[in-house]
């Protein structure tokens, strides 16, 4: 408990208190309450003691009473109470001049004080505070430890951490940019919303392990091996100062243990921030001008900006995504800002932020060709495609959705091999049947026109008539992919005429049979799992 707060308990308002020296020194912490008239008190102090007395050894020395004070500012007492009536009528002169010089809080009681009821008063309270924290750490160390072992990812930690502090919570890298945030949406937003000046205004420089600030802003150092790897925040705790300290210092030992342990994911919290940030775009739950504090805080620019989402996949399906490293590299040797993520297991998002004033389309070139050089990615096939620039963030949503819809339908068929970046130019009457995959007409069209190769008799052929198609009914190349005769294609091609009821040298049912194809294809991609 500090001074204030003893002074300001009812049994101790009832003897009529006053600080009478030290006013400015009344948050000090009350580790003690002793009762004591010795005048040598304070060589038997440790520090943190409220000490009570009548004064009855100090009465008719100046000196004494100056020594008095000045051996318990030695000692690092809280505080001196001083019961009025028995030795003094008032505060002695000599002590009020000395505890003010010191900084002592000098308090005297002008009605008569039983010192046991005080002492029993704020020793009980004390004892139960002490419990409570010790209960307090127990609690919340087991609820972190028990999300670490089942594997919990580092949002559900802070999510936990949020509950028992009741008030923003932020992770930030040692760079001061956020990781990650929990805490209730509106007040998160308000916290991120200038988020530099008032975490530096509420905390100022280093402070040690945890530093406790003014309006409750908490701060503790995240510390491994060593290492110092980031803070955690509690902004705007309610609560004791005592309790918040200890709540942030077990909130950073879980934090430690779940980066040692692996994270959960496998993922760099760097990379759990972007990941849930472009996840959340995605999703659509949080409007888009609400994540915009978190992208600010996490250090991508967003002011006079253009944003221009990519998704780079592997172009052999069974390939895993590509790693953030090489996409994170590319980023850096040619000095753009961006946000990198892996969405799925196949899929890596990338949110570029570019000057208004440069050619976007180009800056996404360079990039892709530069990813396509990284040793780390040599020989794999890699598919790069971007959604519309956006110069506003609010369109992000929607171009990542389009970049999404254009890696599907790169994945579902040959496109130019010569284009750096896939747009949705590029995927043209494909892009098309894989939005409307799930329309009930286009999936009764596709079974309608395939129906007599989609028996058992015509599944051989449906690969030999895709690539009749794909190649634009181009027999000879047909026959060489296949590696088959011309003959042998010919019979092909008539049992898929005959099987179909169309003439494929017609230029109108050739199309339509196309059309169905690729619907077909889009379907079956679609209910693939990650599709």
């Amino acid at each position: 408990m500090s001074v204030r707060q003893v002074l300001a308990l009812d049994r101790v308002a009832a003897w009529e208190p006053e600080v009478v020296a030290g006013q400015d020194h009344l948050d000090r912490q009350v580790r003690w309450v002793h009762v004591a008239e010795a005048s040598d008190v304070g060589v038997m102090l440790s520090g943190g003691e409220m000490v009570l007395t009548t004064g009855v050894l100090l009465a008719g020395d100046t000196g004494v009473q100056s020594e008095y004070v000045r051996s318990l500012h030695r000692a690092e007492a809280a505080a001196v109470v001083l019961g009025l009536g028995r030795a003094f009528p008032v505060a002695p002169e000599a002590m009020r001049r000395t505890a003010e010089r010191c900084g002592l809080p000098l308090v005297v009681l002008h009605r008569p004080a039983p010192f046991a009821e005080l002492t029993e008063e704020v020793q009980s309270r004390l004892v139960r505070r002490k419990f409570d924290e010790v209960n307090l750490s127990e609690t919340i160390r087991t609820a972190l430890t028990a999300l670490i072992m089942s594997g919990a990812p580092l949002q559900r930690l802070l999510d936990e951490i949020a509950v028992h502090c009741g008030c923003p919570v932020v992770l930030t890298n040692l760079a001061h940019r956020v990781l990650a945030t929990a805490g209730e949406r509106p007040a998160v937003g308000d916290v991120l919303r200038d988020w530099d000046r008032i975490a530096r205004q509420a905390l100022g420089p280093e402070q040690g392990h945890v530093a406790v600030g003014a309006d409750g802003w908490i701060r503790a150092e995240l510390l491994g091996r060593g290492e110092r790897w980031g803070r955690l925040m509690l902004c705007g705790y309610r609560g004791e100062p005592g309790a918040g300290r200890l709540l942030a210092e077990r909130a950073a030992e879980g934090l430690v243990l779940h980066r040692l342990l692996g994270g959960g994911s496998g993922h760099s919290w760097e990379e759990q921030s972007a990941q849930g940030l472009l996840t959340e775009l995605i999703s659509g739950a949080v409007p888009a001008r609400h994540l915009l504090p978190r992208a600010r805080a996490a250090g991508l620019p967003v002011n006079r900006r253009t944003f221009v989402p990519l998704v780079v996949r592997p172009s052999d399906p069974e390939d895993g995504a590509v790693t953030a490293g090489p996409l994170d590299r590319a980023l850096r040797v040619l000095g753009i800002p961006g946000l990198v993520a892996e969405l799925d297991a196949r899929s890596t998002a990338v949110l570029l932020s570019l000057p208004r004033d440069q050619d976007a389309e180009a800056l996404a070139e360079r990039f892709a060709v530069r990813l396509r050089h990284d040793p780390a990615l040599t020989g794999t096939g890699l598919t790069v495609a971007a959604g519309y620039a956006c110069p506003a963030w609010e369109r992000v949503p929607g171009a990542l959705h389009e970049a999404l819809h254009v890696a599907d339908a790169a994945a579902s068929g040959a496109l130019p091999r010569e284009v750096a970046v896939l747009r949705l130019r590029d995927v043209r009457l494909r892009g098309l049947m894989r939005l409307l995959r799930d329309d009930p007409h286009v999936q009764s069209f596709a079974q309608r026109e395939l129906d007599g190769l989609l028996g058992c008799e015509g599944r051989g052929l449906l690969g030999v008539l895709r690539t009749y198609l794909a190649t634009g009914r181009n027999k000879s190349r047909t026959a060489q992919l296949h590696h088959m005769s011309r003959p042998a294609l010919y019979r092909r091609l008539e049992s898929i005429q005959g099987l179909l009821h169309v003439d494929l040298d017609d230029f109108e049912q050739a199309a339509s049979v196309h059309i169905a194809l690729l619907a077909y294809d889009a379907q079956r991609s679609g209910n693939r799992p990650g599709s």
